[in-house]
């Protein structure tokens, strides 16, 4: 099956990113610093605007707004699961399988991510519920 991506340069995004095989990698205060970690070093080099994250033990969903010009958030992505990955304690991630170690990954992150453009107020609540959510906190007001 083919998934066709949005890439529309300046858009506005909702994201929904799963940690491998559902475990709650991120239900412990210290991957929680590490993903914030992880985003802040990503905005440096590939910046873009957190609308409103929500972090929950095995997933988070995020929107974020591109600069003008820009559609790149595959590679946004990649860098925060990689940075993230890459300062996991060992203790956090499985043995990878045969086929993980051929395609280079650690089993922390599913492989792909879920996303949507929102093109009006009407879409961004259209997109995905959000269940199961225990605090909703907008990285811009605190």
């Amino acid at each position: 099956m083919y998934y066709r991506r949005d890439f529309t340069p300046g858009g506005t995004y909702f994201f929904t990113v799963v940690t491998a095989e559902r475990r709650p990698l991120l239900a412990e205060p210290a991957t929680v610093t590490l993903l914030r970690g992880a985003f802040r070093t990503a905005m440096t080099h590939h910046p873009f605007r957190i609308d409103a994250i929500v972090v929950l033990p095995d997933h988070l969903h995020t929107i974020w707004t591109l600069p003008e010009g820009d559609s790149d958030y595959p590679r946004r992505w990649n860098r925060i699961k990689s940075l993230f990955t890459a300062g996991c304690p060992a203790h956090f991630r499985p043995i990878p399988s045969a086929t993980r170690i051929g395609r280079r990954e650690q089993g922390v992150w599913q492989r792909r991510f879920w996303e949507h453009r929102i093109r009006d107020c009407a879409s961004a609540w259209k997109s995905r519920p959000v269940s199961g959510v225990i605090g909703v906190q907008n990285p811009t007001t605190s």
